[in-house]
């Protein structure tokens, strides 16, 4: 069973006019996909379409309380972080720039560890008429298909980074031994870590 947004009353999905959820298993670990999920000002690297966010608060990522401003699909947007666990969970609460009917989203993602790495989930609702009426109207299931593409995006943003992290590190084969030279001079304590002379068994 895996975790879900903790929802404020008044951005409940049960009493929310668009609601929106996108889930992915992503093969990496729950830090990597957290790194690239904080880091709001680089999200273009990996989701192109998130190329104008801004932290406004002096943060080098999303923290709680920051403060930060982004322009999604044309639209100019101010935005807060309400909720931040590190490695588990972000929300942020959002308002149109200019909209002067008091509409407002509510976006938190939840990541939860999984065998082969984690489970990436993501969740909005939206109130009020501004987006009713662009989203609701005017393009229905925007929403959805926007988040679709972004938890794809980066479920393999992290997968890539990932599979960096491992190709450094050294590969031993089943059955291969790490031996020392007897003549290397070592403080006992660090005996364990000489790795020249790699032989198979």
């Amino acid at each position: 069973m895996y975790n879900h947004v903790i929802w404020p009353h008044q951005f409940d999905p049960k009493t929310s006019a668009i609601y929106a959820l996108n889930d992915i298993d992503v093969n990496a670990p729950p830090a990597v996909v957290w790194k690239l999920l904080v880091d709001a000002e680089n999200w273009s690297s990996y989701f192109p379409a998130e190329d104008q966010v801004k932290i406004l608060t002096g943060e080098s990522e999303l923290a709680l309380g920051t403060k930060y401003s982004r322009v999604t699909v044309g639209f100019p947007m101010h935005l807060i972080v309400t909720e931040c666990v590190p490695g588990r969970r972000l929300s942020w609460s959002t308002l149109v720039d200019g909209d002067e009917t008091g509409s407002s989203a509510f976006h938190g993602w939840v990541i939860t560890p999984t065998d082969r790495g984690c489970h990436l989930l993501s969740e909005e609702t939206q109130q009020g008429p501004f987006f009713l009426e662009e989203l609701g109207r005017k393009n229905p299931g925007a929403l959805y298909r926007y988040h679709q593409e972004w938890v794809e995006s980066l479920a393999r943003a992290a997968e890539a980074e990932a599979a960096k992290a491992g190709a450094d590190l050294p590969i031993l084969l089943p059955g291969t031994k790490l031996q020392h030279k007897p003549e290397a001079q070592l403080p006992e304590a660090d005996e364990t870590m000489a790795t020249s002379n790699i032989r198979r068994s």
